[in-house]
């Protein structure tokens, strides 16, 4: 493992990050942020792999970011702690192959929002979903950044505003979670998940992924338009 405590293991066609920081419930520092996103937009962009998980060690998902990280003034706030996260989702987001996040425990604040921008989500049935950030009056408009385009809108206010607390299966009904395993079966059914990813051809996970970022943005028959020419170039290509 690095100093920073990300980990990453490439797989054959699997490229495996791992937080690493399990006494401290994987708490995320601005290293460990940085370089996460770092090799998120490497392993995003690998002709060689077709998926990328991301876990975390011990008991927790990740139970946010360390405490007291800002700037002086708001161009070195958003220097050292906006952009960064931001930069965090849009790795995920840029990758071209799925991420998949395997999720268990608490998954807090940047923890439920790096959880909920990944491509799928599989999380234990004990695992617990909150944005606590408003008990200290802090807006949390990055991690509603990252469940915008996952999470239904009254329930991205819910979480906010309430600061409670949510279970994996509610965490699915509400969007930004895509299937809940037994705790005790996290591990296989993530592995049986990337088996079946990893036995695809590569430009069809691309272009799934591609279509699902962009085509909710597009009016119906744009979006019709836009499936029919991905469609015709895989299938032109081979």
């Amino acid at each position: 493992m690095a100093g920073n405590r990300i980990g990453l293991a490439t797989d054959g066609e699997i490229a495996r990050v791992t937080i690493d920081r399990p006494d401290d419930g994987n708490l995320m520092s601005p290293a460990m942020i940085a370089e996460l996103t770092r090799l998120l937009n490497e392993a995003g962009s690998d002709p060689a792999l077709k998926a990328i998980v991301l876990t975390g060690a011990g008991d927790d998902f990740c139970l946010g970011r360390e405490p007291g990280v800002g700037g002086k003034t708001a161009m070195e706030t958003r220097e050292v702690v906006t952009s960064p996260i931001l930069g965090l989702y849009a790795a995920v987001r840029g990758a071209e192959i799925p991420v998949i996040a395997s999720v268990q425990g608490r998954a807090a604040g940047f923890g439920c929002a790096t959880a909920a921008v990944c491509d799928i989500t599989v999380a234990a049935d004990d695992a617990r979903f909150s944005l606590p950030e408003m008990t200290h009056d802090l807006p949390p408009t990055l991690a509603m950044c990252a469940h915008i385009d996952r999470t239904m809108p009254k329930a991205i206010a819910w979480l906010v505003y309430s600061t409670g607390t949510v279970d994996a299966e509610t965490a699915r009904t509400l969007g930004f979670v895509s299937n809940v395993v037994p705790a005790a079966s996290l591990r296989d059914e993530t592995e049986s998940l990337l088996a079946t990813l990893t036995a695809r051809r590569r430009d069809a996970l691309i272009t799934c992924k591609q279509f699902l970022a962009n085509a909710r943005l597009m009016e119906t028959d744009k979006a019709a338009d836009y499936a029919g020419n991905l469609l015709s170039v895989i299938l032109s290509s081979r």
